[in-house]
């Protein structure tokens, strides 16, 4: 196990070590969650690291043009709140 100190403005270095295995850099964003009695920190995924992740979803399917996605969309939610 690796510790870390805390600074006397709450700060914590992160261990090399750790940044390495899960790819944290200079200016990476975290997400920081308090469960139960622990901090949990993760990292978060960039817009551009995301890309491709849907892909397998839509293999095969036609690309639709932008503006029949958002009139198919909007339609949708007419229909939803209409039901309502």
């Amino acid at each position: 196990m690796t510790s870390a100190k805390v600074s006397s403005k709450g700060q914590i270095t992160l261990p090399a070590d750790a940044r390495r295995k899960l790819g944290i850099e200079p200016n990476s964003r975290v997400d920081v969650v308090v469960r139960d009695n622990e901090i949990v920190i993760r990292p978060l995924k960039t817009i551009a690291e995301l890309e491709g992740i849907f892909h397998k979803y839509v293999q095969g399917r036609k690309p639709v043009p932008w503006e029949q996605q958002r009139r198919e969309m909007e339609q949708a939610v007419a229909r939803e709140v209409e039901d309502e």
